[in-house]
Parts: C-alpha cells; sequence; structure tokens
C-alpha cells in the first residue's frame, strides 16, 4: 500500500515540478531554474522518508561547488534526484530516453545537461565532447555527474564501466570522485515497489584521470563495486526481501511494499 502511495505522491509531484520548472527556464541563466530542480529532489526525498520509510543517508563528503566529476554507481531511478539533493549546482550526462517525458527536454537543455544517445557511438561521443566544452566555458565551475556504467544495474551486479568519464575528467582537468550506493535495495531500478531500510551514498577518496585510462577505470569500478557491495551486505535482509526470499517477522515488517 505505502508503494502504491509513494507512486501516485511522486508521480503527481514531478508532473506539477515539470510544468513549474519548465517556466522557470524561462528566466535568463540556469540559477532560478536550478533552485527549482533542487527544491524537487528535496521534496521526493520528503515523500521518500514519510512515505515509505527510506532514509538517506551521506558518507564522505559531498562535493559542493566543487570542479571535480562525480562517477556514481546506477542502481535505481532515484539515484540522480539523491544526488541533485545532496551534491547542490551539479551538472549532470543523462541517456536521451529522459526526453521522452514531457517538458523534460526544454528543461535538461536549459539547465546545461549533457544528454547522450543511450546506443552509445559516434552521436554519444559528439555529444559527450560538446557537453565538455560547455562545462569548460561555465564561469563558475560545478561538479559533473555521470553513470560510468550507462545504465541503471540490479543490486548486486554491474557493467563494464565506460570511457566517458575518463575523457571528462582528463578534458576539464578534474578528479573522479566515486560514489558507492545500496539505494536499489530500497528502490530497486524502475520498479514499482519500494522498500523501508536506509539507502547510503557514500563520496570515496578522488582518482587523478592520469594518461592511463584503462588503469584509471578499474581503479573507479573497482572502488565503486566493492564498497557497493559492502554497503549491500550491511543491509542484506532488506534486499532478500524485496527478492521475495523467505525472511522473519522482524525482517517483513520493514518491507514497505
Amino acid at each position: 500500500m505505502r508503494s502504491f502511495i509513494f507512486n501516485i505522491a511522486y508521480w503527481s509531484v514531478s508532473g506539477v515540478y515539470a510544468i513549474v520548472c519548465a517556466a522557470l527556464a524561462l528566466f535568463p541563466g540556469r540559477t532560478v531554474l536550478m533552485h527549482g530542480l533542487r527544491s524537487y529532489s528535496r521534496a521526493t526525498l520528503h515523500l521518500m522518508r514519510w512515505i515509505c520509510g527510506i532514509k538517506v543517508e551521506v558518507r564522505g563528503t559531498p562535493p559542493k561547488d566543487q570542479p571535480v566529476v562525480i562517477g556514481a554507481k546506477h542502481q535505481s531511478w532515484g539515484d540522480g534526484i539523491v544526488m541533485m539533493a545532496k551534491c547542490g549546482d551539479v551538472n549532470f550526462v543523462c541517456g536521451d530516453h529522459m526526453l521522452k517525458f514531457p517538458l523534460i527536454g526544454w528543461v535538461l537543455k536549459r539547465c546545461g545537461a549533457i544528454v547522450l544517445s543511450n546506443q552509445g557511438g559516434t552521436a554519444a561521443r559528439e555529444s559527450l565532447m560538446d557537453g565538455i566544452v560547455r562545462s569548460q566555458g561555465e564561469g563558475r565551475p560545478r561538479p559533473v555527474l555521470i553513470y560510468p556504467e550507462g545504465h541503471l544495474t540490479p543490486v548486486g551486479t554491474g557493467m563494464r564501466y565506460r570511457s566517458g568519464v575518463w575523457h571528462m575528467a582528463r578534458a576539464l582537468e578534474r578528479p573522479i570522485i566515486p560514489v558507492a550506493t545500496n539505494l536499489g535495495q530500497c528502490w530497486p531500478q524502475q520498479k514499482w515497489s519500494k522498500f523501508k531500510g536506509t539507502a547510503v551514498i557514500e563520496f570515496l577518496q578522488p582518482i587523478m584521470p592520469g594518461d592511463d585510462r584503462d588503469l584509471a577505470l578499474a581503479t573507479l569500478e573497482r572502488r565503486v563495486e566493492t564498497r557497493s557491495r559492502q554497503l549491500e551486505a550491511e543491509f542484506a535482509p532488506r534486499h532478500k526481501a524485496s527478492q521475495g526470499d523467505t525472511v522473519s517477522t522482524t525482517d517483513e515488517a520493514r518491507i514497505c511494499a
């Protein structure tokens, strides 16, 4: 029941904010629009906490207003929302699937987001380079958020880390901040069901991209995936419950579905 209530509330709030942010995008610059987007992300976190009992815990130091590239684990539709709520004025790299939502394309363009083709290839590389050039031209540097896997992954799994995060960090001369998470245990991918618990996002030690692309990507992948597995193990009973395994009465009472 709580999942049903949350999803109705979330999509209703999202629809209202889509209209509001589309209107805010008419203002010159992105300052007013970013205030609207961060208000939306904070409102969603409140819904997660109040309706589903999902507490978001931050470990490490969010790189607010710092010229870094954030290379984060991607387990949940809520990942970007949580990161925007915790990292301030963050730019982000997203897939072109986001353009299918009404008004979103206009908002993404106005806030300076870097939209890549989910199919990869030449178009994606050109979009990435265009985003790098625009990021270099911004008066005040801000963190750039990118999901190196390129796709949502189920809890306990991972995909090959793509080289876009390295190219961006090298071109912008910025360190990469790895981010691990277990948010997928509470909000699995794009699934309807949500589960009560603590969702952690943890900012790890920075990585200088260097000249060796493969080494930098391997280091990033190892740090993010290792720490994400550790966070998942920390909250393993909830994950087992979300997969329908047999759990104790105490664990079952924690499920928000």
